[in-house]
């Protein structure tokens, strides 16, 4: 008698990832809005996305998935905008210029005065290259709606391409200040400061901040990024600044293998520059001219937090950085830091940001306290419109 075969068990298996949520993106290769995917594998958070036409593909978020979890908690009501300037029609992104989808107010208005610039870095989200140059006409209409759209508008920024390059930047800035912006920046890589004597003076009689690129301290690390050692004048364009009061804050682009073992002396190096009010590190974004990357391990927030914890010698722990509630609190990070002479003293320190923020987040209305001033100053100082070395920053402080 034969007895048939034993029927093989079949187990199920667990997937290697957990699915966190469903977004919308679009694919890399023919740029189609497409559904996505947000999991999280080996403790790090990733996109997947199938496009019908090209297949799936992923590329990580963040490191670190138990910060990119817990920033949630930071989140808080938008404040919209007093009025929106275009319809939705096909919906996001493709809606673009403060449609009523949109979330949030302008924490922070840029405008790109030109497409031209006077480098020619392998490094460039913006492409810069021949292209626009907008009039004063079009800038000053800029600036009008960006008053009638914010009512009491905070900072704009000037950029480009190279916005030190337009030959009517200065009366842009004029033209800004004279709206009562609060805050009026220049995104700019310093090569006009660094040599245009009569240009810089015009920069010291109208004060803006300088939102200055300074990618390292090695002349290598300028040759990878911006195709040319440019150290001697980054430094030159600083030391320039601080001769004439400016205020400056350091923007570094970080990518994998070329700085990111220099963010920690970037943030020395600025801690001690007399010009020098803030850093920013900004991982690199590959759109534009860029050099190849994986997208599986491009830079992401937590690793430029984790640098900073292990080069700056212990001025920082990871829970001196703080979720920025404007725009949404996975997209940047903040600290402010207290320097007196050779001590410093990170903010989050001295007080208790959870118990101040806690008011804000996962509230339909604020929550009432007793300590109203230091609640709406650490919100100030914890939103994208807030400029290390600014006059918001800076009466902020004093409270």
């Amino acid at each position: 008698m034969v007895k048939p075969a034993a029927k093989k068990l079949r187990v199920k298996q667990d997937a290697d990832y957990i699915f966190h949520e469903l977004t919308r993106s679009i694919c890399p290769e023919c740029k189609t809005v497409i559904d996505a995917q947000i999991i999280i594998r080996d403790n790090k958070v990733y996109m997947r996305k199938p496009c019908p036409t090209h297949g799936w593909s992923e590329g990580i978020i963040s490191s670190d998935a138990q910060m990119y979890v817990d920033s949630v908690k930071f989140n808080k009501p938008g404040t919209l905008p007093l009025e929106f300037s275009t319809e939705v029609k096909d919906g996001c992104p493709l809606d673009c210029g403060l449609c009523p989808e949109h979330k949030q107010h302008m924490c922070l208005a840029l405008i790109e005065v030109n497409s031209g610039c006077n480098l020619d870095c392998p490094v460039c989200f913006a492409n810069a290259g021949p292209g626009f140059s907008l009039t004063m006409d079009q800038v000053e209409f800029m600036l009008d709606r960006f008053v009638e759209i914010e009512g009491d508008p905070e900072v704009v920024q000037f950029s480009g391409g190279e916005p030190t390059i337009h030959p009517d930047l200065l009366e842009m800035i004029q033209a800004a200040k004279g709206r009562g912006i609060r805050q009026v920046m220049v995104n700019t890589n310093g090569v006009r400061i660094a040599r245009d004597d009569a240009f810089l003076d015009g920069l010291a009689q109208l004060e803006p901040v300088i939102y200055f690129q300074f990618d390292g301290l090695r002349p290598e690390t300028y040759q990878t990024i911006r195709g040319e050692d440019l150290l001697d004048l980054k430094l030159r364009a600083l030391d320039r600044m601080a001769e004439k009061s400016l205020d400056a804050v350091l923007v570094a682009a970080i990518e994998r293998d070329v700085n990111t073992d220099e963010v920690g002396a970037i943030l020395e190096f600025g801690l001690e520059h007399p010009a020098v009010r803030g850093v920013v590190f900004q991982p690199v974004t590959h759109v534009g001219r860029h050099i190849d990357f994986d997208p599986l391990e491009r830079v992401t927030i937590p690793d430029v937090l984790h640098g900073l914890v292990d080069q700056a010698h212990g001025k920082f722990v990871m829970e001196d950085f703080v979720p920025v509630p404007c725009c949404f609190p996975t997209c940047q990070v903040n600290s402010y830091v207290f320097v007196d002479g050779e001590n410093t003293v990170p903010l989050p320190r001295m007080l208790d940001i959870d118990q101040y923020l806690d008011y804000i987040t996962n509230r339909a209305l604020p929550k009432p306290t007793n300590s109203a001033d230091v609640q709406k100053a650490l919100e100030g100082l914890w939103s994208a419109s807030a400029v290390a070395g600014t006059e918001q920053t800076a009466d902020q402080f004093q409270c």
